[in-house]
């Protein structure tokens, strides 16, 4: 009978080196401090309610152009704010040790993988499965 690990015990990734995830770490080290520079400068130091109304608000003669502005300011805000927390929660997973391994088959995920999106949740074959199921 095979050992299946318990899922509350953080699990060591044994599959990257030291360097690997010293590089990894470096890497979504940078980009959570990206992320937090842009989405604060772009926020201008508002709360989300604040700054949509300020750019609503801002001195032009159309209203849809206006809205139109908001609604893409809102999205690429909300597209910022879901990457931040896929990387707070990789920082997580790194620290815990838990970090790198496929959350549907438990696998290691390629560092090849992790290098392009060091956030990812899965291997590339599990990603695969749930984007074509996704799909149908």
């Amino acid at each position: 009978m095979a050992h299946r690990p318990n899922p509350y015990e953080p699990t060591v990734s044994t599959h990257l080196t030291a360097g690997q995830s010293a590089l990894l770490e470096a890497a979504l080290t940078t980009r959570q401090r990206e992320l937090d520079r842009r989405l604060a400068e772009h926020q201008g130091g508002l709360s989300r309610a604040e700054h949509a109304r300020e750019v609503l608000n801002q001195d032009s003669d159309d209203i849809s152009h206006r809205e139109a502005d908001r609604e893409m300011d809102m999205a690429l805000n909300d597209r910022e704010l879901g990457e931040l927390g896929e990387v707070s929660a990789a920082l997580r997973r790194l620290h815990n040790g838990s970090y790198g391994q496929c959350a549907d088959c438990g696998e290691g995920i390629a560092f090849d993988r992790l290098k392009v999106e060091p956030w990812a949740l899965r291997c590339v074959g599990c990603e695969s499965r749930r984007e074509t199921s996704r799909r149908a």
